[in-house]
């Protein structure tokens, strides 16, 4: 049975006993792509799809009210949408207990600015901490590649020139936060630029203040950010986003062994000391 048959079956015996209220998943949307679509009646189900161009990380709909009104969720989910939900739990903003998640095998999705550009090193095809996983009707080799193969162009400039790569790119930031409104780890209730007693960040699409939202935003990130790309992906500028946080995901990794999402019930790595860390990276 093809994977989008498989996925549809196992989202209408869900709904049919009960175990959730809604499945959040992937369907055409009124634009005629495929986006986030929320099913109550399990005959609806059908309209469901999986493919390539389910880009979306679905995690980010757990937080809103509006989708929290419609009852006890079953989540359709990536391999770094999985990971998305592992760093929500860790940081106490989701009850996993309280969901079903559905995990289906991934081996890439087109990335609108790269087509499987952003694929090209994943290494969670199988999405982990999920209730069921629906594998691929056909086999695949992964993907190869290292995970942070994307900096190579960033660590070959000098600090000149990676300083005029991204005054480049940031010149063209028009300060319309889709980027945090499509990532499951922007859920601050009032985020510090909607903020004007102080006003802590230029509200207006400057240089300046677009250097200081972006590398704020990438900072808040650090040791949270799973890889999903969605940043960039709803990027009108296309700007390649998940480059910032790549490099922080990196330095995460290389001084404390820490990769987000992969473990669940772990302290996250801000806020949490250990004496074995390492320390070449304080100067």
């Amino acid at each position: 049975m093809p994977q989008q048959e498989k996925l549809q079956q196992k989202a209408k015996e869900i709904l049919l006993e009960k175990k959730a209220d809604v499945v959040i998943g992937y369907g055409k949307v009124e634009t005629g792509n495929i986006g986030a679509v929320f099913i109550t009646d399990p005959e609806r189900t059908g309209e469901l799809v999986w493919n390539n161009l389910c880009t979306t990380n679905l995690s980010v709909y757990l937080k809103r009210k509006e989708i929290k009104k419609l009852g006890k969720p079953c989540i359709i989910v990536k391999g770094c949408d999985a990971k998305a939900l592992a760093v929500l739990e860790i940081e106490n903003q989701i009850d996993r207990s309280a969901m079903t998640v559905i995990g289906v095998e991934c081996f890439g999705v087109q990335d609108r600015c790269e087509p499987q550009y952003k694929c090209a090193s994943c290494n969670v095809q199988l999405p982990p901490h999920c209730d069921f996983v629906i594998e691929r009707d056909t086999k695949q080799s992964a993907p190869q590649g290292s995970r942070y193969e994307k900096l190579e162009m960033l660590d070959n400039m000098d600090s000149k020139e990676r300083f005029e790569y991204w005054k480049q790119e940031l010149s063209r930031c028009i300060k319309c936060y889709a980027c945090r409104q499509n990532c499951p780890m922007c859920y601050c209730d009032v985020c510090v630029v909607d903020k004007n007693r102080p006003i802590r960040i230029d509200t207006s699409a400057t240089l300046k203040g677009n250097f200081a939202w972006n590398i704020l935003r990438a900072f808040h990130l650090a040791g949270r950010c799973v890889g999903c790309g969605a940043c960039s992906a709803a990027c009108p500028a296309g700007i390649d986003l998940d480059l910032l946080n790549l490099t922080l995901a990196k330095a995460s990794e290389e001084n404390f062994g820490y990769i987000a999402g992969v473990q669940r019930n772990v302290e996250p790595l801000v806020g949490t000391f250990s004496p074995d860390d390492k320390e070449e990276f304080i100067r």
